[in-house]
């Protein structure tokens, strides 16, 4: 087994770990908002295809410690600008891991699945957020902060 789809699959699995976390933790702050619940979801899918490479492969599973890494956002459109730019940069990370597994079109493949999800739902459904929400209440963005959970 090669290192370099090793550590391909290490990086995606812990970009979705931290995703998963991120949203999960807006949703525990400010309640079960959209897009961050369809969102959540899709991501335990994302790691869920992942898992099945890590298996086929088998690669160790990282530790997923996201929870107590990722901190909750003042408001809902500092939340949808985070989800935002997480998933530019997450497509921009399968990028570089679609070059880096060329060898394996079945790893490909999943890769180019949650690129595609990323770029053509996620992404657009974050930039409505933060539009829709920085446009409510003079630019803060709607919501306040719960005690995080």
């Amino acid at each position: 087994m090669e290192d370099l789809l090793k550590s391909a699959l290490i990086e995606a699995i812990n970009d979705e770990f931290k995703a998963r976390a991120t949203y999960r933790q807006v949703i525990c702050t400010f309640g079960e908002i959209r897009p961050f619940t369809n969102i959540v979801e899709a991501e335990g899918r994302h790691i869920e295809a992942l898992l099945t490479l890590f298996s086929k492969y088998d690669i160790a599973v990282p530790e997923d410690d996201w929870r107590e890494r990722v901190k909750a956002p003042q408001s809902v459109v500092e939340a949808c600008r985070i989800g935002v730019q997480a998933e530019i940069d997450n497509a921009t990370m399968y990028d570089r891991l679609l070059d880096k597994t060329r060898e394996y079109e079945d790893v490909r493949q999943v890769l180019k699945q949650l690129q595609r999800a990323s770029k053509e739902n996620h992404l657009p459904a974050f930039q409505r957020c933060a539009e829709k929400n920085s446009t409510q209440e003079g630019g803060h963005g709607r919501g306040h902060r719960r005690d995080a959970v």
